[in-house]
Protein backbone atom coordinates (compact mmCIF):
# COMPACT_ATOMS: atom_id res chain seq x y z
CA UNK A 1 0.00 0.00 0.00
CA UNK A 2 1.43 3.33 -1.06
CA UNK A 3 1.11 6.23 1.38
CA UNK A 4 1.26 9.80 0.16
CA UNK A 5 3.25 12.23 2.23
CA UNK A 6 2.44 15.93 2.02
CA UNK A 7 5.36 18.38 2.12
CA UNK A 8 3.10 21.45 2.02
CA UNK A 9 5.26 22.73 -0.82
CA UNK A 10 3.36 24.52 -3.59
CA UNK A 11 3.16 22.39 -6.72
CA UNK A 12 5.55 23.37 -9.43
CA UNK A 13 8.13 24.87 -7.02
CA UNK A 14 11.39 24.11 -8.84
CA UNK A 15 13.64 25.68 -6.20
CA UNK A 16 13.07 24.09 -2.77
CA UNK A 17 16.35 25.56 -1.51
CA UNK A 18 14.82 29.06 -1.36
CA UNK A 19 12.44 27.73 1.29
CA UNK A 20 15.30 27.86 3.80
CA UNK A 21 15.28 31.07 5.82
CA UNK A 22 18.40 33.18 5.47
CA UNK A 23 20.02 33.57 8.90
CA UNK A 24 21.38 37.05 8.14
CA UNK A 25 17.91 38.19 7.07
CA UNK A 26 16.43 36.73 10.26
CA UNK A 27 19.02 38.62 12.33
CA UNK A 28 18.22 41.84 10.49
CA UNK A 29 14.48 41.32 11.02
CA UNK A 30 15.04 40.86 14.77
CA UNK A 31 17.15 44.03 14.85
CA UNK A 32 14.35 46.01 13.17
CA UNK A 33 11.82 44.70 15.68
CA UNK A 34 14.12 45.49 18.62
CA UNK A 35 14.98 49.04 17.51
CA UNK A 36 11.77 50.05 15.72
CA UNK A 37 13.71 51.57 12.84
CA UNK A 38 15.44 50.48 9.64
CA UNK A 39 18.16 53.06 10.22
CA UNK A 40 18.97 51.92 13.77
CA UNK A 41 18.74 48.27 12.77
CA UNK A 42 21.23 48.95 9.96
CA UNK A 43 23.71 50.33 12.52
CA UNK A 44 23.28 47.22 14.68
CA UNK A 45 23.89 44.71 11.85
CA UNK A 46 26.54 46.86 10.12
CA UNK A 47 24.62 47.29 6.88
CA UNK A 48 23.23 50.28 5.04
CA UNK A 49 19.51 51.15 5.51
CA UNK A 50 18.90 50.34 1.84
CA UNK A 51 20.48 46.90 2.26
CA UNK A 52 18.31 46.26 5.31
CA UNK A 53 15.20 47.28 3.37
CA UNK A 54 16.22 44.96 0.52
CA UNK A 55 16.70 42.06 2.95
CA UNK A 56 13.21 42.54 4.37
CA UNK A 57 11.73 42.82 0.91
CA UNK A 58 13.29 39.51 -0.13
CA UNK A 59 12.12 37.90 3.11
CA UNK A 60 8.56 39.08 2.49
CA UNK A 61 8.74 37.85 -1.11
CA UNK A 62 10.04 34.45 0.00
CA UNK A 63 7.31 34.00 2.62
CA UNK A 64 4.58 35.56 0.52
CA UNK A 65 3.34 37.80 3.34
CA UNK A 66 3.80 41.35 4.55
CA UNK A 67 5.87 41.45 7.72
CA UNK A 68 5.98 45.13 8.61
CA UNK A 69 3.83 48.25 8.48
CA UNK A 70 6.00 51.27 7.71
CA UNK A 71 5.11 54.91 8.29
CA UNK A 72 7.04 58.15 8.80
CA UNK A 73 7.55 57.67 12.55
CA UNK A 74 7.88 53.99 13.30
CA UNK A 75 7.87 50.43 12.04
CA UNK A 76 5.17 48.05 13.32
CA UNK A 77 4.79 44.29 12.97
CA UNK A 78 1.92 42.76 11.04
CA UNK A 79 0.24 39.66 12.45
CA UNK A 80 2.43 37.52 10.20
CA UNK A 81 5.47 39.49 11.33
CA UNK A 82 4.65 38.64 14.96
CA UNK A 83 4.64 34.97 14.03
CA UNK A 84 7.98 35.19 12.23
CA UNK A 85 9.63 37.13 15.06
CA UNK A 86 9.38 34.18 17.43
CA UNK A 87 10.99 31.84 14.91
CA UNK A 88 13.66 34.42 13.97
CA UNK A 89 14.70 34.95 17.59
CA UNK A 90 15.07 31.21 18.08
CA UNK A 91 17.09 30.80 14.88
CA UNK A 92 19.46 33.64 15.78
CA UNK A 93 19.76 32.44 19.38
CA UNK A 94 20.62 28.87 18.39
CA UNK A 95 23.20 30.12 15.89
CA UNK A 96 24.85 32.40 18.47
CA UNK A 97 24.81 29.63 21.06
CA UNK A 98 26.51 27.24 18.65
CA UNK A 99 29.18 29.80 17.77
CA UNK A 100 29.81 30.46 21.46
CA UNK A 101 30.50 26.75 22.03
CA UNK A 102 33.28 26.72 19.44
CA UNK A 103 34.52 30.30 19.66
CA UNK A 104 33.42 31.33 23.14
CA UNK A 105 35.49 33.62 25.32
CA UNK A 106 37.57 32.04 28.10
CA UNK A 107 36.85 35.10 30.27
CA UNK A 108 35.01 34.18 33.45
CA UNK A 109 34.13 35.73 36.78
CA UNK A 110 31.42 38.01 38.10
CA UNK A 111 30.21 41.43 37.06
CA UNK A 112 28.18 43.71 39.35
CA UNK A 113 26.24 46.23 37.26
CA UNK A 114 24.09 49.12 38.44
CA UNK A 115 21.75 51.16 36.23
CA UNK A 116 18.64 53.32 36.63
CA UNK A 117 15.26 51.69 36.00
CA UNK A 118 14.75 53.19 32.55
CA UNK A 119 18.07 51.95 31.20
CA UNK A 120 17.43 48.66 32.99
CA UNK A 121 14.35 48.22 30.81
CA UNK A 122 15.52 49.76 27.52
CA UNK A 123 19.26 49.18 27.17
CA UNK A 124 20.54 46.65 29.70
CA UNK A 125 18.58 43.54 28.52
CA UNK A 126 20.07 43.66 25.03
CA UNK A 127 23.55 44.18 26.39
CA UNK A 128 23.18 41.27 28.82
CA UNK A 129 22.00 39.04 25.99
CA UNK A 130 25.00 40.01 23.90
CA UNK A 131 27.36 39.48 26.85
CA UNK A 132 25.96 35.98 27.35
CA UNK A 133 26.59 35.24 23.69
CA UNK A 134 30.16 36.52 23.63
CA UNK A 135 31.27 35.72 27.21
CA UNK A 136 29.00 32.96 28.47
CA UNK A 137 31.12 32.26 31.56
CA UNK A 138 30.61 35.70 33.12
CA UNK A 139 27.97 35.84 35.86
CA UNK A 140 26.14 39.15 36.14
CA UNK A 141 24.40 40.68 39.13
CA UNK A 142 22.22 43.69 38.26
CA UNK A 143 20.98 46.40 40.60
CA UNK A 144 18.43 48.99 39.42
CA UNK A 145 18.09 52.26 41.33
CA UNK A 146 18.14 56.02 40.81
CA UNK A 147 21.04 57.55 38.88
CA UNK A 148 22.28 59.18 42.07
CA UNK A 149 22.32 55.86 43.93
CA UNK A 150 23.95 54.10 40.98
CA UNK A 151 26.87 56.53 41.13
CA UNK A 152 27.13 56.19 44.91
CA UNK A 153 27.27 52.40 44.61
CA UNK A 154 30.14 52.73 42.17
CA UNK A 155 32.06 55.16 44.41
CA UNK A 156 31.66 52.82 47.37
CA UNK A 157 32.94 49.85 45.35
CA UNK A 158 29.69 47.91 45.51
CA UNK A 159 29.51 47.58 41.69
CA UNK A 160 32.10 47.15 38.95
CA UNK A 161 30.21 49.10 36.35
CA UNK A 162 27.71 51.97 36.47
CA UNK A 163 25.47 52.95 33.57
CA UNK A 164 23.43 56.06 34.34
CA UNK A 165 21.59 59.18 33.15
CA UNK A 166 22.77 62.62 34.22
CA UNK A 167 21.64 66.10 33.20
CA UNK A 168 24.56 67.80 34.96
CA UNK A 169 28.11 66.78 35.72
CA UNK A 170 28.48 63.16 36.88
CA UNK A 171 29.60 62.47 40.43
CA UNK A 172 32.23 59.98 39.23
CA UNK A 173 34.75 59.90 36.36
CA UNK A 174 32.75 58.47 33.47
CA UNK A 175 32.60 58.25 29.70
CA UNK A 176 29.87 60.31 28.00
CA UNK A 177 28.23 57.83 25.61
CA UNK A 178 25.61 60.07 24.04
CA UNK A 179 23.16 62.84 24.86
CA UNK A 180 19.85 64.27 23.74
CA UNK A 181 17.73 67.28 24.62
CA UNK A 182 15.27 67.17 27.50
CA UNK A 183 11.87 68.59 26.56
CA UNK A 184 8.69 69.56 28.36
CA UNK A 185 6.14 67.06 27.05
CA UNK A 186 2.36 66.99 27.36
CA UNK A 187 -0.60 65.20 25.85
CA UNK A 188 -1.48 66.57 22.43
CA UNK A 189 -4.47 68.84 23.06
CA UNK A 190 -4.19 68.32 26.82
CA UNK A 191 -5.04 70.96 29.42
CA UNK A 192 -2.81 70.00 32.35
CA UNK A 193 -0.37 72.73 31.32
CA UNK A 194 -3.07 75.33 32.01
CA UNK A 195 -3.18 74.55 35.72
CA UNK A 196 -1.52 76.65 38.41
CA UNK A 197 0.53 75.37 40.13
CA UNK A 198 1.85 73.33 37.23
CA UNK A 199 1.20 69.58 37.74
CA UNK A 200 4.29 67.46 37.14
CA UNK A 201 4.89 63.77 36.49
CA UNK A 202 8.32 62.94 37.89
CA UNK A 203 10.53 59.97 38.69
CA UNK A 204 11.85 59.08 42.12
CA UNK A 205 14.19 61.31 44.11
CA UNK A 206 17.70 61.03 42.70
CA UNK A 207 16.56 60.91 39.06
CA UNK A 208 18.52 63.34 36.86
CA UNK A 209 15.42 64.27 34.84
CA UNK A 210 13.46 65.05 38.00
CA UNK A 211 16.27 67.27 39.29
CA UNK A 212 16.48 69.08 35.94
CA UNK A 213 12.72 69.75 35.91
CA UNK A 214 12.44 70.99 39.48
CA UNK A 215 15.65 73.02 39.25
CA UNK A 216 14.51 74.74 36.05
CA UNK A 217 11.11 75.67 37.49
CA UNK A 218 12.53 76.86 40.78
CA UNK A 219 15.12 78.90 38.89
CA UNK A 220 12.39 81.01 37.26
CA UNK A 221 10.05 81.02 40.25
CA UNK A 222 7.35 78.95 38.54
CA UNK A 223 4.95 77.28 40.99
CA UNK A 224 4.50 73.52 40.58
CA UNK A 225 3.19 70.44 42.36
CA UNK A 226 4.14 66.79 41.97
CA UNK A 227 0.93 65.24 40.68
CA UNK A 228 2.32 61.81 39.73
CA UNK A 229 5.52 59.90 40.43
CA UNK A 230 6.93 56.69 38.99
CA UNK A 231 10.25 54.85 39.00
CA UNK A 232 10.26 54.68 35.17
CA UNK A 233 9.67 57.12 32.33
CA UNK A 234 6.90 54.85 31.05
CA UNK A 235 4.96 55.63 34.20
CA UNK A 236 5.41 59.33 33.51
CA UNK A 237 4.31 58.82 29.91
CA UNK A 238 1.13 57.11 31.16
CA UNK A 239 0.36 60.16 33.31
CA UNK A 240 0.89 62.45 30.33
CA UNK A 241 -1.38 60.38 28.10
CA UNK A 242 -4.07 60.66 30.79
CA UNK A 243 -3.52 64.46 30.81
CA UNK A 244 -2.70 64.43 34.52
CA UNK A 245 0.54 66.39 34.22
CA UNK A 246 3.45 67.58 32.10
CA UNK A 247 6.95 66.11 32.39
CA UNK A 248 10.59 66.73 31.53
CA UNK A 249 11.61 63.80 29.32
CA UNK A 250 13.98 63.07 26.42
CA UNK A 251 12.62 64.56 23.23
CA UNK A 252 12.77 61.17 21.50
CA UNK A 253 9.75 60.07 23.59
CA UNK A 254 7.49 62.54 21.75
CA UNK A 255 5.05 60.89 19.35
CA UNK A 256 1.60 61.47 17.90
CA UNK A 257 0.02 61.61 21.35
CA UNK A 258 2.82 63.35 23.25
CA UNK A 259 4.04 66.73 22.03
CA UNK A 260 6.39 69.42 23.23
CA UNK A 261 4.73 72.09 25.37
CA UNK A 262 4.32 75.19 23.16
CA UNK A 263 6.71 78.06 23.88
CA UNK A 264 3.92 80.49 24.76
CA UNK A 265 3.43 78.66 28.06
CA UNK A 266 6.81 80.01 29.11
CA UNK A 267 8.35 76.87 30.61
CA UNK A 268 12.11 77.21 31.17
CA UNK A 269 14.70 75.40 29.02
CA UNK A 270 15.97 72.08 30.37
CA UNK A 271 19.32 71.38 28.73
CA UNK A 272 20.41 67.89 27.75
CA UNK A 273 20.45 64.46 29.35
CA UNK A 274 23.51 62.25 28.99
CA UNK A 275 24.11 58.54 29.35
CA UNK A 276 27.40 57.89 31.12
CA UNK A 277 29.45 54.76 31.74
CA UNK A 278 31.88 54.25 34.61
CA UNK A 279 33.86 51.02 35.06
CA UNK A 280 36.48 49.90 37.55
CA UNK A 281 38.90 48.62 34.90
CA UNK A 282 38.30 44.94 35.67
CA UNK A 283 38.33 42.50 32.76
CA UNK A 284 34.63 41.69 33.16
CA UNK A 285 33.65 45.36 33.26
CA UNK A 286 35.74 46.10 30.18
CA UNK A 287 34.15 43.16 28.34
CA UNK A 288 30.69 44.59 29.05
CA UNK A 289 31.75 48.13 28.16
CA UNK A 290 33.06 46.94 24.80
CA UNK A 291 29.52 45.93 23.83
CA UNK A 292 27.94 49.30 24.51
CA UNK A 293 28.94 51.46 21.57
CA UNK A 294 27.14 49.46 18.85
CA UNK A 295 24.04 49.05 21.01
CA UNK A 296 23.81 52.74 21.83
CA UNK A 297 23.83 53.53 18.13
CA UNK A 298 20.59 51.56 17.89
CA UNK A 299 18.79 53.55 20.60
CA UNK A 300 20.23 57.00 19.90
CA UNK A 301 17.55 59.58 19.12
CA UNK A 302 17.28 59.23 15.36
CA UNK A 303 13.94 59.80 13.59
CA UNK A 304 12.52 56.42 12.49
CA UNK A 305 12.77 55.92 8.78
CA UNK A 306 12.70 53.20 6.20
Amino acid sequence: MNQKTSTNRPSGDPHPAIRTLNLDAARTFVAICDTGSFRRAAARVNRSPSAVSLQVGKLEEQLGVRLLHRDARRVRLTDQGEVLLGFARRLVGISDEAMAVFHGSPLSGSLRLAAPHDLGVSLVPGLLRRLAETHPRIRVDVRLDSSETVQRLFVEGDVNLALFNEAGSPLVPARDLFSEALRWLMRDGGRAVEQDPLPLAVAEIGCAWRDAALGALEGVGRAYRVAYSSDTSMGQVAALRADLAVAALPGSLADRDLVEVPEHWGLPPLGRTHIYLADDGSDTAKAFAALITPDLRSIAPTPPTT
